[in-house]
Formats: structure tokens, sequence, C-alpha cells
């Protein structure tokens, strides 16, 4: 018999917390604010945490779950932890969620679990709704360029996973201006809709804008969706005081390493924590509306290790709003060059 007290039944206030931007021409909308479940939901974390954070955010209006299907470790396993907990506590709000994931880097072993082919496609979206217990995503990803395989075979993939019903809408991760443009000619012509690139995009790196693509998808009327927007923690004030056992650098220095946070770059992340502080606000929230700042952004990705971290960005698209000389001192701050 299921206990009764430890049914989910979500804040009836939630879609009051959420600011919610339309992505990109479509009819489609995501909070300002999504939940990537790229690190902290794989098979060597808390399951009881990961229910947590999952509540919490849906409970402020995070109504986007972002995956891929080598998230993890091990591959596969946040795709299986949040099927679990999809099963046992949002399967009431299915339809109030947009749940996404990816393929397109190394999932399996042998020539068939990597890049863009449509055979690694097909069998990762089957592969990946099995783990989730879903019959459908809302949006299917190829997670990065393959130059190896024809775009155009890429693309028809995408297209007929859509068309199968397997998916809602099509979209690219990782994508430069000139696949990205390409992407969009193809599927435009495959009458597939194709709403959103997810790219990196943060205080400390502008690369978006740098080639083009942000600019792009603005004028071709496609959604941008940025993840690392606090630079793997960097765009935080954790490290101000040394590195902690239980930052993601102490856990798991894959993504970030010791020798990043140089004498220079704690210098700059001290003085934009200054900055901060004068708005209001922490740098991570900073941050956080910065990316945001313009509307060419319709979500900031996070990633969380506690539900008190997801809790910190309740507020960030209400202060979206930088004065010239923020914006000035920001810039001047993190593009100061390195000494080498």
């Amino acid at each position: 018999m299921a206990d009764i007290a430890n049914v989910y039944k979500a804040d009836n206030t939630r879609y009051e917390k959420m600011k919610y931007n339309r992505v990109g021409r479509s009819g489609l909308k995501f909070p300002a604010v999504s939940l990537g479940l790229w690190h902290n939901f794989g098979s060597r974390d808390n399951y009881d945490n990961m229910k947590q954070m999952l509540r919490t955010a849906f409970d402020m209006g995070i109504t986007q779950f972002d995956l891929a299907n080598n998230y993890g470790p091990v591959y596969g396993s946040a795709e299986t932890n949040f099927g679990t907990i999809m099963e046992a506590d949002f399967r009431p709000y299915r339809d109030e969620l947009i749940i996404t994931t990816k393929a397109g880097y190394d999932m399996w072993d042998g020539p068939y679990g990597d890049g863009g082919s449509r055979k690694y496609l097909m069998a990762s979206i089957d592969q990946s709704l099995k783990r989730m217990k879903l019959d459908y995503v809302d949006i299917f990803y190829h997670h990065r360029m393959d130059r190896e395989t024809p775009l155009e075979e890429t693309m028809q993939a995408l297209a007929d996973i859509v068309r199968s019903g397997k998916a809602l809408y099509a979209g690219v991760s990782n994508y430069d201006k000139e696949y990205t443009e390409k992407a969009a000619a193809m599927l435009r012509e495959l009458h597939c809709p194709f709403v959103i690139n997810q790219r990196r995009y943060s205080i400390f790196d502008r690369t978006i804008e740098e080639d083009g693509v942000k600019e792009f998808c603005r004028e071709a009327g496609v959604g941008v969706i940025a993840f690392s927007p606090l630079a793997q923690g960097m765009l935080t004030d954790k490290y101000l005081g040394g590195i902690p056992k239980d930052s993601r650098i102490g856990r798991d220095p894959r993504f970030l390493r010791a020798e990043a946070l140089t004498e220079k770059r704690l210098d700059q992340i001290a003085r934009l924590n200054e900055l901060a502080a004068k708005r209001g606000q922490t740098l991570a929230q900073m941050a956080l509306s910065w990316v945001l700042r313009d509307g060419d952004v319709c979500s900031v990705l996070i990633g969380a290790s506690r539900p008190s971290q997801i809790l910190e960005t309740r507020t960030v698209f209400e202060h979206t709003c930088f004065s010239e000389e923020e914006i000035r001192k920001i810039d001047e701050i993190s593009r100061e060059t390195f000494e080498a």
C-alpha cells in the first residue's frame, strides 16, 4: 500500500513564481530557469536528494527537465533515475512538463554508439524513452556537430523521430552558426518543428556571441537555451575561500580543475561578487540574470547538487535590467586577458 504521507502534490502557486518565455517564434514556452540533470543524478548520487531537487524545482515553476542519453555516471543512469522519480511523483503532471533528451556523444561500445548517424539516433531515442518510462519527449536534440556524418542524414533522422511521435520538437546542441543555419533550412524543408539550439553561455564564455549563433537564432526565430551559465561554478562565491570538499572540483574534477582557479581568475570572481552585492544579488544570481538580460536567451539551464541551490534562482528573471555602467564593468572585469 502506498505511503500517503509521501505522495507528492505540487505547490498550487507554482506558476505564480516563474516567468515563461516564448521559444523563438514557436508556440512553445520555456521557464526562465530550467533544471539540467547533467550532474548529481547518476548512479553514484543520493536518490532522495534527486527527488527533492526535482520536487523543489517544479514547486517553484520550473517545468523543464533536461537530460541526455549519457548523463550519469554511469551512462544512462540519470535517465533511469529520472524515470523512477517520474513514475513515482510526476506522472500526473506529465502534460505540464517539458522533458528533453539528446544523443550525439559517446554512449555505447562500437561504431554505432556515437556521432550523428541515423542508426545511432534511432536506437538512442528508443533507449532513452525506455529508461525514462515515457511515450515521448518534448524535445530531442542532436547533441553535437558530427562532421563525419552528412548533416542531411542527421536531420532526416530528427525529422523522422518527430514524425513518429517519439518527440514533439527537434533541437540541436553545440552547433555553430554554419551548422545551425544549415540545420534550420533542412528541417524547414522537412516540415519538422526545429525550435532550439542549446549552447554554453556565461559571463566568462561568450563564444555564442562571437561566432554569430546568438544573432542568427534571433533573426531566424530559433530559441536559445544556455547551459553552464555559472561557468561550472566559477561564477559563484564558493571558491573565494578555497575549494570546498563537496564542490564539483572536490568531487569530480573532470569538468573544472583546480588549476583553472588562477590568482587572476579568483580576482575576477571577487570583483564580480562585489558588483553583484551592490545589486542586491549573489554572484550566481547576477550571472544568471546577465544571461537573460536581452531576451535572446529564453532559459538558463542550471545544475544543482542540493535544493537550496535551486531556490537561490527564484528571482533571477526579475532582475535582468542592468545599467550601462554595470554592463561596462562586467565586460571590463570578465574580458581582461590573463598574463602568460
